[in-house]
């Protein structure tokens, strides 16, 4: 047991209050989308190539910007502010006059666009404590964006203009009515004056005094107010189609459509691991079979092969031979994948310790097996594949070698103390001889003559059969390998049956009923669901698996 990393959180934990599961780590979420890259890819690609549409086919906005310095309508420009109350600007009128009616509408008959399009294109800035207007308008091309944000500022500036000039005109209408009845009231006196007696009119002439100093007053404030300068201000800044730049945001969206592909990746990732679980570690294996781990068979670096590591095959060889007694039929199951290549590793690592290894398969594979089997043989150490010696050794009363391994008399002749003239026999040896040879009884007469084994080579094969017959035999250290179907198996020794996937075929589990079974599993291919029906169906037969192997492709 390990200390519970820091960082994890408890997964799967017991019912009841008791021991905690197993912890989930980083490397346990980030495993999902690592196994699942090429969802990952395909979908970052996906987005990749929707921003880049986007940028391509959909018209770039193209905002421009135009500033406008607001000043104030006084009689005297000249006068310093002060605290005036005419001198201030309201700012918040200033924008609803702006962005209002008037000028949307002229905007829109300039452009050709709908009023709701240019409200939406037209943006309006006030800065804070300032009397500055920044205009901002969107569209499709830099000149349409020149052009319209130019035209509203400018519109704008009209607009105010000419609601000052109304302003003043109706003001100097007011004065201009004030002066025509003050200039009546000054002729009605002066014609009264004229028309009165001497030292009568006094009165009438201190009225017209009065009366000619209002329309004095008059006179000079509709002067003031004709002379005001109704200009609402001034455009600093006009916006020009060289300061723009379309395309400014063509990276950024390109940035946020792979950014965005990749996460929509990573949740079709879990989604998918959701839907179709495979082994992806040990302990997913343990917690799908209940069985015990026998040894894991790790994977070349070569991509694309499917072999495994003979060192690792080795172990999981010791692992199965201690748990089983000769003779032994082990029956090597999977649910979907195919488990050849481990099969015959596994023939020659437990026949190089000095067993008879019987290699059975019943769907046409036993070619490939011979050929692993060959593989693996040239692979292994000289240490650990002793070559045979082909030289018999002197009888000492020790029993000959196996029949399968004798291929032909040999005459030979001892020689003899006491020279005999009789000829010396040419012909082969007689069938008694061969007999008494074969029963490991020394021939009764010294002089006779004597049959010796000749072995067969290390390398060779008693020949290929073919469909359903051997596929060869092969001798692998101080055993051998044969080759054949089920059905041709062998009472004796270790039966090795490279079963069918068990998902298709259920002879796998019919043979180990007559003997035990291990269970390969394949990391990364394996799904959990398919793994646990087969130890369900293993268990319900009646058979109680040695464990399972955790084999590698190489691409984890």
């Amino acid at each position: 047991m390990t200390d519970k990393p820091g960082g994890s959180w408890p997964a799967n934990a017991a019912p009841g209050g008791g021991a905690p599961g197993r912890t989930v780590t980083l490397t346990d979420l980030l495993r999902v989308p690592l196994h699942r890259i090429r969802l990952v890819v395909a979908a970052a690609t996906l987005g990749l190539l929707a921003a880049l549409g986007y940028v391509l086919l959909v018209p770039g906005a193209v905002t421009a910007d135009a500033v406008v310095a607001v000043r104030p309508v006084v009689t005297d420009a000249f006068t310093p502010s002060g605290a005036s109350a005419d001198r201030a600007v309201n700012m918040n009128v200033e924008r609803g006059i702006a962005t209002g009616t008037e000028v949307v509408r002229r905007l829109a008959d300039a452009t050709g666009r709908d009023q709701r399009e240019v409200r939406d294109a037209l943006e309006l800035e006030v800065p804070t404590g300032g009397q500055i207007l920044r205009f901002r308008y969107t569209a499709n091309s830099p000149q349409e964006a020149v052009t319209g944000v130019n035209l509203a500022a400018q519109a704008y500036l009209d607009v105010r203009r000419a609601m000052y000039e109304q302003q003043r005109e109706d003001m100097l209408r007011s004065y201009d009515e004030s002066i025509t009845k003050v200039q009546a009231q000054q002729a009605a006196l002066q014609r009264q004056i004229a028309n009165s007696r001497a030292g009568a009119s006094d009165a009438a002439v201190a009225e017209l005094s009065g009366v000619n100093n209002q329309l004095t007053q008059l006179a000079s404030a509709r002067t003031e107010i004709a002379a005001v300068d109704v200009n609402p201000g001034w455009v600093t800044r006009e916006a020009e189609a060289t300061l723009l730049s379309p395309s400014g945001y063509t990276a950024l969206r390109l940035l946020a459509g792979l950014l965005g592909g990749v996460l929509l990746g990573i949740v079709l990732a879990y989604v998918w691991e959701s839907v179709d679980r495979r082994i992806r570690s040990v302990d997913d294996g343990r917690d799908a079979t209940g069985l015990p781990l026998l040894g894991t068979a790790r994977g070349p670096k070569r991509r694309g092969s499917r072999h495994a590591v003979d060192a690792d095959i080795r172990y999981v060889a010791m692992a199965i031979a201690g748990r089983i007694r000769e003779p032994a039929r082990v029956v090597l199951l999977t649910t979907r994948e195919d488990q050849t290549p481990l099969s015959a590793g596994l023939a020659v690592a437990l026949a190089v310790t000095g067993r008879d290894v019987y290699v059975a398969d019943d769907i046409g594979r036993l070619e490939r097996l011979r050929d692993e089997a060959l593989a693996g043989l040239a692979r292994l150490p000289a240490t650990a594949n002793p070559a045979q010696s082909v030289v018999p050794q002197q009888r000492q009363g020790t029993a000959l070698p196996r029949v399968d391994d004798v291929t032909e008399p040999i005459a030979v002749r001892r020689p003899s103390p006491r020279p005999n003239v009789v000829p010396r026999q040419t012909t082969a040896a007689s069938p008694s001889a061969v007999s008494r040879a074969a029963a490991n009884e020394p021939p009764p007469d010294p002089d006779k003559t004597i049959n010796l084994p000749r072995i067969a080579s290390a390398a060779s094969t008693k020949g290929k059969g073919g469909a359903g017959g051997t596929a060869g035999e092969v001798a692998v250290g101080g055993g051998s390998i044969r080759f054949g179907t089920w059905r041709q198996r062998s009472a004796k020794g270790l039966v090795l049956f490279n079963a069918p996937p068990a998902e298709a075929d259920e002879r796998g589990v019919a043979a180990a009923r007559q003997g035990t079974a291990v269970v390969v599993v394949e990391q990364d291919r394996t799904r959990q669901g398919d793994l646990r029906r087969l130890v369900e169906r293993l268990r319900a037969a009646g058979v109680a698996p040695l464990g399972f192997i955790l084999t590698r492709s190489g691409r984890g």
